[in-house]
């Protein structure tokens, strides 16, 4: 018995003239484990048939680049957000509520928002990287190099390669070689090889970033105005956990280009190397003296 059976027997038993009250039913139901849930976001909406095994892989690479003293980091982009005086979920304390547009038309927005996260997963830090422009793999890139100038290579002085867990889709996409051509830029400009495991497709839920950053970062940003890219900055630079989660910021104010094509010779080099099994998900980029 679910808890809209449970209001149609409450219903049923009023009309044929038995008096129960609001408080026992509910009593009865928390007696019986009724309690009011929220939905949980887990069934996927497609299969893959090499899921497992390849959710098997991404623990052996993990494991090996931990014993190595090699960095894991896990990589996405969070929700979009728009700035500007526009209507967000969430409750903060103040004298009164706050005005905002009765509309969130986009011409009403004062500019975009796009974090894009990197999560240590040894470390249970993360570093926050706010764009301005758009979504792009050389985006994605850019805020990795950051991440590794700024924290990596002090934290894992002679590593010798870079293991990225990604999502299928996105700027980050297995799919698309343009981002193979970021990471190749990537590589050659820290100097390490960069492994990528990418999560097979509907499973973008178990990359540790969604659930050991992200909602976080939103309860962070939950009910304020987003009227600047410094304020978002402040908010989720104040991110913390009790287990110690801290997250450092930055904004990235550089422009982007949309719909850019990958070169011709990109694999010619023969620096992108897939995995023999598996290999749209798998791969290493080795990096190329400039």
């Amino acid at each position: 018995m679910d808890g809209v059976e449970a209001s149609r027997n409450f219903q049923s038993a009023k009309k044929r003239g038995f008096r129960v009250s609001r408080n026992i039913v509910r009593k009865l139901l928390k007696k019986h484990g009724y309690v009011k849930r929220k939905m949980v976001k887990s069934k996927p909406t497609g299969e893959f048939k090499e899921r497992d095994r390849q959710f098997r892989k991404i623990a052996r690479l993990k494991a090996k680049y931990e014993r190595a003293g090699n960095p894991v980091i896990s990589v996405d982009t969070k929700k979009k957000e728009k700035l500007g005086n526009l209507y967000r979920d969430g409750q903060i304390y103040s004298l009164e509520a706050e005005t905002v547009y009765d509309h969130d038309y986009p011409h009403l927005a004062e500019g975009n928002l796009i974090p894009h996260g990197i999560y240590d997963v040894q470390r249970n830090d993360a570093m926050v990287n706010i764009g301005t422009s758009a979504d792009t793999a050389e985006f994605a890139c850019d805020s990795i190099e950051l991440w590794w100038k700024q924290v990596g290579c002090n934290r894992y002085i002679g590593a010798t390669s870079l293991l990225i867990l990604l999502d299928c889709g996105g700027s980050n996409s297995c799919h698309h070689h343009i981002f193979k051509e970021a990471l190749q830029a990537l590589a050659n400009k820290i100097g390490i090889e960069i492994r990528a495991a990418h999560y097979p497709p509907y499973t973008s839920k178990w990359n540790p970033i969604e659930h050991r950053l992200f909602p976080h970062v939103s309860r962070s940003m939950a009910g304020v105005v987003l009227t600047s890219h410094e304020l978002v900055k402040e908010l989720i630079g104040n991110t913390h956990t009790e287990s110690g989660l801290n997250v450092k910021t930055n904004i990235i104010y550089k422009a982007y280009e949309k719909g850019r094509k990958a070169r011709a010779d990109l694999y010619d080099q023969g620096t992108i190397v897939f995995d023999k099994i598996l290999r749209k998900l798998n791969y290493k980029i080795m990096p190329v003296s400039e």
